[in-house]
């Protein structure tokens, strides 16, 4: 998804909202009550109601007077289950009940927006944060509707507030009194807000921490009657395809599209700054018109250069010395001269692409007030917002974003220079605004034209003592940076780009001498955050290396882990957890083999151990068992949905998917028939276990990912003495 910007743009501690100042307001707004709860400095100054409705969804909840309870939400939803998470929040303070909810993604406003763990200056999803930014101030907004109702209804019905019980959305009263809240949602709207919010005790949550929750969406995203932006469908909408470059770089230089505007229901053929976009009264219609469309391109900052001279280049560089140092413990040169003997590898990685269920798309609509509005999976609105009004010639405020619920995202909506929402408007402005216009991708336009995890090359090398010890450790990590030339450059710091070297530079095993070397290139291919962004080959190359390190050593690799381990106790309890539910040292079927690995990525931490066996060559992985340790738990379903299916991810990238570049420079791959992510046949039984902690809430989006295919290939190279340091496996198992 999005870098580790946790670490990065503001410091751990101070995401505790606890610790900011807060406003809560409220209003009375189209009959509806309300309610936001935000951290912003200006905001705090007044405390009083809200005499004027909010700005469009300048708030955290309302409640409308049929009783109809919605929670906007600051992140976006692409089937990780914020919105579940938020609702869960909101309403162990509230008391509705449950099938009066429903969540909508929201914007506008960084005071109740911004990401916390981010500093609070952007709004967006990414890094396993949404939690964690959300998990004071929503069930604060909760908790202030609830005493607003609760006052409401005592003034009301003239008893004490202390007597006026809160369930499944009623208030009730001993007398025999009741209402709903959507009865005395207009009476609350006109108190005086509370400053003073007390929260639930942990002792006392009946919805945080409940592993028998239904998912409030779980009917609409089964049924189908949930839309998505390929869902969305406007009076008069036009359908717009894309013809991007063949080679990343290249530009169009000019086109014939008469063949094309000949045919039946083909609107306009127009160029971006993008490609050429065909624009037709449906999709079919601009599909069939595509391919009648010539166009040459200037190709002369075009990447010609395939993937395999781009990985040759690269680990004759990871031979040099790194351009810079991420972490320099001791002197590992000097201990590596004098260690009783030396382990080496080079690890290698392809790009990667994102592969998400629904292809990307958005709508744009310019109305006759001089506003744009924009349907789309809004990963970063403010950033869209911005880049769309530029596009657009208008402020940033006529621009209104619409967040859609997207199939899928790992990272792909995430996009530094908007992407498939600048794309949108760049078509609806060549064709002067005439009609609002969907552009959609196929899958082959992103498989091919689109954003991808950077292929790298990991060199390692190790020293042992002549007791076993590891003495010295040193890292030399080759790839693109992400962030480089994006709003996100800040997170280069003295040269080293973190979500290249984190779970590298963050290495947790106590070595005394170790260093973490970066040399950045330079390459045509253009990068993105991929689900766990750059722990994804990290991860990988340093648990497959240890436990090459552990076999030198004459280890077992749980011990010789544990050993290193005294100084990070959830390193060691995830891992600890993990082998035991194994049954890590136990005799295993003929034919079967272990392996584990553990990992830490956005203050979460997880361990796996995989059940493998080897047939003619072809791998099977039987069983998988996982532990994880998030902190506070808000929904145990979700977590274990998340690390379930982060499992399957990386299982995926592990074993099959690699995106390849030809000689020439095109893209090989196109849709799922040469890109191969997990199929359902080759998912493994999973087993999740929770670590129960106090501590507070992380994400699982993204840590499920890392630690799954090392120790999937320690279980391989347990079974056949072979080491997989090129990846896909089946790549790797024929080098």
């Amino acid at each position: 998804m999005l870098p580790k910007i946790i670490d990065h743009l503001a410091p751990a501690a101070s995401v505790k909202t606890s610790r900011r100042a807060f406003l809560v307001a409220s209003a009375a707004a189209a009959g509806a009550f309300v309610i936001g709860f935000g951290a912003a400095p200006a905001r705090a100054a007044t405390g009083a109601a809200v005499s004027a409705a909010p700005a469009p969804f300048d708030a955290y909840l309302k409640i409308d007077a049929d009783g109809t309870v919605t929670i906007l939400s600051s992140q976006f939803d692409m089937g990780q289950g914020s919105y579940h998470g938020l609702a869960t929040l909101v309403n162990e303070e509230l008391g509705a009940a449950w099938d009066q909810i429903t969540v909508e993604g929201a914007t506008g406003d960084l005071s109740l927006y911004g990401n916390i763990v981010w500093g609070g200056a952007v709004q967006g999803t990414g890094g396993s944060s949404s939690i964690t930014t959300s998990f004071d101030r929503y069930r604060k907004a909760g908790a202030a509707a609830r005493m607003m109702l609760v006052d409401a209804a005592a003034k009301d019905w003239g008893v004490p507030a202390a007597e006026v019980a809160v369930k499944d959305g009623r208030l009730t009263h001993g007398s025999g009194k009741s209402a709903g809240f959507g009865e005395m949602a207009a009476k609350a709207a006109l108190l005086q807000v509370p400053q003073d919010v007390p929260l639930k005790g942990r002792n006392d949550w009946t919805l945080i921490g409940n592993g028998d929750l239904r998912r409030y969406d779980s009917k609409a995203k089964t049924d189908g009657t949930h839309p998505f932006t390929i869902d969305v469908v406007l009076p008069g909408m036009l359908t717009a395809v894309m013809i991007h470059p063949p080679r990343f770089g290249a530009v169009v230089k000019s086109f014939d599209a008469a063949k094309a505007k000949a045919m039946k229901g083909v609107v306009d053929v127009v160029a971006t700054p993008r490609g050429v976009a065909v624009v037709g009264e449906h999709m079919w219609a601009a599909l069939a018109a595509r391919d009648a469309v010539a166009v040459t391109w200037d190709e002369a900052k075009a990447e010609t250069r395939g993937s395999a001279a781009i990985l040759a280049e690269y680990e004759k560089r990871a031979a040099d010395k790194p351009q810079a140092t991420a972490r320099s413990d001791g002197d590992a040169a000097t201990a590596m001269a004098g260690a009783a003997k030396t382990v080496e590898a080079t690890f290698r990685f392809p790009y990667l692409a994102h592969a998400a269920m629904e292809p990307l798309n958005a709508v744009a609509r310019m109305n006759a007030n001089g506003t744009l509005e924009l349907w789309a999976g809004h990963q970063l609105p403010g950033l869209y917002q911005g880049i769309a009004a530029g596009i657009a010639g208008i402020k940033p405020e006529q621009v209104v974003l619409h967040i859609m619920k997207t199939g899928g995202g790992f990272g792909r909506r995430g996009t530094p220079d908007g992407d498939i929402v600048a794309e949108a408007v760049m078509v609806a402005k060549a064709i002067g605004y005439k009609a609002p216009v969907k552009v959609q991708w196929t899958r082959e336009n992103d498989m091919r034209g689109g954003r991808y995890r950077p292929a790298y090359v990991h060199r390692l090398k190790a020293g042992i003592d002549a007791a076993g010890k590891l003495v010295a450790w040193d890292h030399h990590i080759v790839g693109q940076s992400i962030v480089a030339g994006t709003p996100f450059q800040g997170l280069i710091q003295n040269g080293i780009d973190q979500t290249s070297v984190e779970g590298a530079s963050n290495l947790p095993y106590a070595v005394p001498n170790l260093r973490v070397g970066l040399t950045t290139t330079e390459a045509g291919v253009p990068p993105l955050w991929w689900r766990a962004v750059g722990s994804t080959h990290t991860a990988y190359a340093t648990e497959v290396f240890l436990d090459q390190a552990a076999a030198a050593a004459g280890a077992d690799p749980l011990a010789f882990r544990l050993a290193m381990l005294a100084h990070h106790p959830r390193h060691a309890a995830v891992l600890k957890l993990a082998a035991e539910k194994a049954g890590w040292g136990k005799t295993l079927p003929q034919g079967r083999f272990m392996g584990l690995a553990v990992h830490e990525s956005f203050h979460t931490y997880v361990a796996h151990v995989a059940e493998i066996s080897v047939k003619g060559g072809e791998v099977k992985v039987h069983r998988v068992v996982a532990a994880v340790d998030c902190g506070t738990v808000v929904n145990p379903d979700v977590v274990k949905a998340q690390i379930e299916g982060g499992t399957g991810f990386g299982l995926g990238a592990m074993l099959a998917e690699e995106l390849t570049l030809a000689a020439d420079g095109t893209v090989e791959q196109g849709n799922y028939d040469s890109y191969t992510p997990l199929r359902l046949s080759a998912m493994p039984k999973v087993e999740v276990h929770i670590v129960a902690s106090d501590a507070p809430p992380t994400g699982v989006g993204e840590p499920g990912v890392p630690s799954i295919g090392p120790a999937v290939a320690n279980a391989v190279a347990r079974a056949t003495g072979k080491w997989i340091t090129t990846l896909p496996l089946t790549r790797g198992m024929q080098s």
